[in-house]
């Protein structure tokens, strides 16, 4: 069993899954991806991210295309993206087929018997490993977690035929956007991110300093919960275990400790930069470089010197 099904979730504006090109390079490291897509509009995008078969099901559940696509490929694994969308999907198709499920996982491989999936938990404070014990295991991918990308390919596009179930399900029947006001780089997918803590004190203290920093590196910005909950920041800049997931090649820290919650969200960075003035954070554990001082002094020097650079 080479293939391994990659399953695209449809998005509310028909765009292609901003998570695919990941999904797909994650399948290519552990045997051949083949695509599923409930639109046809997206296949030569997935051919172009390297998916070797592209299957599409046209207005079929996706899960019950998911169980069509797996009685006919019998693959060695069945990758969903973690989001809300990509978890539901996951455990539906799973509980139905019975299958192993795997969620939150941050990297894929192979051993003589099958998948194994890596976890990495408590903000990266230990990593475990996990595999079903038979068949195929369904996996949901952490975003921003593995970097391989697959090369392109000129795959074959197959109308899936999908014999719908009588299992209950969900319809979306209308979608409310939210609309972005702010010219900053979208933070789930922004390559560099400035984040702030509690400890800046105010929504103002919290746009000169987090989002001065973010500015001048044309970085999205980012926050803590207890930063959210104190009304500094929009709900929507909230990082961690109840908010977004990111992983991008800059992550700087203002005035954050670093609790676990809030590192499940960025353990993945390729490059953290604390700055605190508790030399004990446990962010600091995390960080590829650290600095200790106060944020209101440090941060503003740093601005400046990357406003001379410029």
């Amino acid at each position: 069993m080479t293939d391994i099904l990659v399953v695209i979730n449809p998005t509310h504006d028909d765009s292609l899954d901003l998570a695919a090109a990941e999904l797909i390079g994650a399948a290519s490291e552990i045997g051949t991806p083949v695509a599923l897509t409930v639109t046809a509009d997206h296949a030569d995008e997935l051919a172009s991210l390297g998916a070797s078969r592209v299957l599409v099901a046209p207005g079929a559940s996706l899960v019950d295309a998911t169980v069509a696509a797996f009685d006919l490929l019998y693959p060695a694994a069945v990758v969903f993206g973690h989001s809300v969308r990509g978890r539901e999907t996951a455990a539906r198709f799973a509980a139905r087929t019975r299958k192993a499920l795997l969620t939150d996982v941050v990297g894929l491989r192979r051993d003589p018997e099958g998948v194994v999936a890596d976890h990495s938990n408590f903000g990266g404070a230990y990593t475990a490993v996990g595999a079903a014990t038979h068949s195929a295991p369904v996996v949901t991918l952490r975003p921003g977690s593995v970097d391989k990308r697959a090369q392109p390919a000129t795959p074959a596009v197959e109308t899936l035929e999908v014999a719908a179930s009588d299992a209950r399900s969900a319809t979306v029947v209308k979608v409310t956007p939210v609309v972005r006001s702010s010219p900053r780089p979208d933070l789930v997918t922004a390559d560099k991110v400035v984040a702030g803590g509690v400890s800046l004190g105010s929504e103002e203290s919290f746009e000169q300093l987090v989002g001065g920093l973010a500015d001048a590196l044309g970085a999205a910005v980012g926050a803590t919960r207890s930063a959210v909950d104190e009304g500094q920041v929009p709900y929507e800049a909230q990082i961690g275990q109840t908010g977004v997931l990111v992983s991008p090649k800059l992550y700087i820290g203002v005035g954050i400790s670093g609790a676990i919650q809030h590192l499940v969200g960025m353990q993945t960075s390729d490059t953290i930069v604390a700055i605190n003035n508790d030399p004990d954070a446990p962010i600091f554990e995390v960080a590829d470089f650290g600095i200790v001082g106060d944020i209101f002094d440090i941060v503003p020097k740093i601005i400046s010197e990357l406003d001379s650079r410029k």
